[in-house]
């Protein structure tokens, strides 16, 4: 078990500010996938291939709860490499100026990522929220805080810690 640190605690993201980011974070998504349709349509109009036309219209085609699970898991995978490759952040996390962060105030292994993010595929996972934490959040020890706060209060403590310290010159 870990050990769970207040100062976490009292500058976890709100429910608005992490709300915020998936849908930014959804929206992002969204804007890539139409991106590769327009690169895709302009590359098949350029060189007369019809390849990503053929691919398209075969997605069209698979059914909405295959379009779901297809959906979702290139979005787990999307969330993992980002969150574990800026330490953290999710472009919605940037914007609401929010973080990824272990609950003993470490950060995140890449293994805690992947927690984090097979638990988001649990069905009702963003339902969970409803009550005190995630479930997502929950089973991988880690919380979203707001990072503004977080640091200026162990910048304080920090700074409260080396009061009385020499300084040698």
């Amino acid at each position: 078990m870990r050990k769970y640190l207040q100062i976490i605690d009292r500058h976890r993201a709100t429910k608005w500010a992490r709300l915020g980011s998936i849908v930014i974070d959804r929206i992002v998504f969204n804007m890539f996938f139409f991106a590769f349709a327009i690169i895709g349509g302009l590359i098949d109009g350029i060189l007369g291939i019809y390849y990503f036309t053929k691919f398209f219209d075969q997605l069209e085609g698979i059914g909405r709860l295959a379009d779901i699970i297809m959906t979702n898991i290139i979005f787990f995978i999307y969330i993992f490499l980002l969150e574990y490759f800026t330490k953290g952040r999710s472009i919605g996390k940037f914007v609401i100026g929010t973080k990824v962060i272990m609950t003993d105030g470490t950060e995140p292994k890449l293994k805690d990522y992947l927690i984090r993010n097979v638990c988001r595929l649990v069905p009702f996972d963003a339902l969970s929220f409803l009550g005190e934490n995630g479930w997502h959040d929950s089973w991988s020890d880690t919380r979203v805080i707001s990072i503004k706060n977080y640091e200026a209060e162990k910048q304080a403590k920090s700074d409260i810690e080396d009061l009385g310290k020499k300084e040698i010159a």
